[in-house]
């Protein structure tokens, strides 16, 4: 398995993406080749162009990124080849348009039309012979890792469950190892056999090629065979905490199976002063950018708003911050003036009548937020991070969540990993979920993660699975 932000990702879909970077650029070379055969001089000329691998790089970068927002890099989203022949025509003809317009824009990245027809021609081949050939490759010889459970109760059931669910990370669970006295009756999970107890695990581990270990006891004292476990270690195999292991299957922090001892002691939560200034100077500069190059849409949302209902074209609301301040949240109004008139503060829901017409459409685009870019420049907020909540419902939540008000230790977001992987929350059960999705931002808080999560709420505005 492979981590990526302390996230498993799907070894295929890494070396699918690694490997179609370094084919599409061949094919660029190739096309050049094509477009100059027979003339070597002109050949070597056009490669030794100051700019040429300024082309190269948008050529190659934004094919790429449209590869990935067609979910091309997703293995368990495309299983079948139509699908993947379909999203791959949708992929190069959106990387087509966008190259079209980035050369509109900065002429001096063209790459000539000969050059660029030959090219697109030489990337559809090689992703396709490419896809092909690593199909069966990979159902031959794809590195299987094999994981053992240590454990028999509900946190291990939960690992297995989360583990069946990544089929993608080609892991297979030889079983568990029950560690309980002899006298005590455990039923055994159902996913896999039972293989022995804790006296059996270096026997286990050897026969069944045991390269990954996750220790799953709710209670660990007296029972965890700690120098087995040490011997295998020194051995070269991975020994993982089942809150580890299901917080990278899944992305988030199972507040159900965190221990306080887990904060303490596990990798992540770093955020040093360097780090914390040079995202606050990309927030400015990320800022300013989105803001001016927004400001076209927002004049015509503006008017769009005024249009459909009375009231104001803004709306400003209160929303807790960095560490526990209040601020005033910018949004263009989704909302009928009187939507909290008679209840209050309340949750918003699927299909919420207080929404108006051009709300709902605001909403799923997420462009009632566009104006929280002023946020993102006067220090309120952060382009990524936790949502801001209402002091209302912060209220509530940090007497029914534990661990709450850790949200509140970095700027809240105008996206976040939560907002890209959960939609807006409804109740405290969603909150609690979503709490889940800002403790694993927070321990694994980096540049490269915020760009990822910029990327993800790209491909989710585009595909209008914003807001309810």
């Amino acid at each position: 398995m492979i981590r990526l932000f302390n996230k498993y990702v799907s070894p295929k879909g890494f070396v699918l993406a690694m490997l179609e970077a370094w084919l599409i650029t061949i094919a660029l070379l190739a096309a050049v080749r094509i477009r100059f055969w027979g003339n070597t001089a002109g050949f070597e000329s056009y490669l030794a162009m100051p700019g040429f691998a300024f082309q190269a790089i948008a050529f190659v970068g934004i094919l790429q990124i449209c590869l990935y927002y067609c979910d091309l890099y997703d293995v368990a989203a495309l299983r079948q080849r139509v699908d993947q022949l379909l999203a791959l025509g949708q992929s190069i003809g959106s990387g087509c348009l966008l190259l079209g317009l980035l050369y509109f824009v900065f002429p001096d990245l063209v790459i000539g039309r000969g050059v660029f027809f030959i090219g697109v021609a030489f990337v559809i081949f090689v992703i396709l012979l490419n896809r092909t050939l690593l199909d069966r490759v990979w159902h031959m010889a794809a590195p299987m890792e094999t994981m053992l459970i240590i454990g028999t109760g509900k946190l291990a059931e939960t690992v297995a469950e989360e583990l069946a669910v990544r089929s993608d990370l080609s892991v297979r669970l030889a079983g568990f190892l029950r560690v309980h006295p002899p006298q005590i009756s455990v039923q055994s999970p159902p996913q896999a056999p039972v293989l022995g107890c804790g006296d059996d695990l270096i026997d286990v581990v050897t026969a069944q090629s045991v390269s990954r270990i996750v220790v799953a006891l709710e209670d660990r004292r007296g029972v965890l065979p700690t120098r087995d476990l040490v011997r295998l270690r020194v051995q070269g195999i991975r020994v993982e905490d089942a809150t580890s292991t299901i917080s990278s299957l899944t992305g988030r922090v199972w507040l159900e199976t965190v221990r306080p001892g887990w904060f303490v002691f596990s990798d992540g939560f770093r955020r040093s002063k360097l780090t914390l200034l040079i995202k606050r100077i990309l927030d400015l500069v990320w800022g300013v950018i989105g803001l001016t190059l927004s400001l076209p849409i927002m004049v015509i949302v503006a008017i769009a708003v005024r249009l459909d209902s009375k009231g104001p074209i803004l709306y400003r609301q209160s929303r807790v911050g960095l560490r526990g301040a209040c601020f005033k949240v910018l949004k263009f109004r989704s909302m009928r003036v009187d939507a909290e008139a008679a209840k209050g503060a309340q949750w918003a829901v699927d299909h919420d009548p207080r929404v108006t017409r051009v709300g709902r459409f605001l909403r799923k685009y997420r462009f009632d937020e566009l104006p929280q870019f002023i946020n993102v420049i006067r220090g309120e907020m952060s382009f990524v991070g936790p949502r801001p909540e209402r002091p209302e419902f912060v209220e509530v939540l940090r007497k029914e969540i534990s661990y709450y008000d850790e949200r509140h230790s970095v700027r809240p977001g105008l996206t976040g990993w939560a907002q890209v992987r959960y939609p807006y929350g409804s109740n405290v059960a969603d909150a609690i979920r979503k709490l889940e999705y800002d403790l694993f931002y927070l321990k694994n808080m980096s540049f490269f993660f915020d760009c990822a999560i910029i990327l993800d709420t790209v491909q989710i505005v585009l595909n209008g699975k914003g807001g309810k």
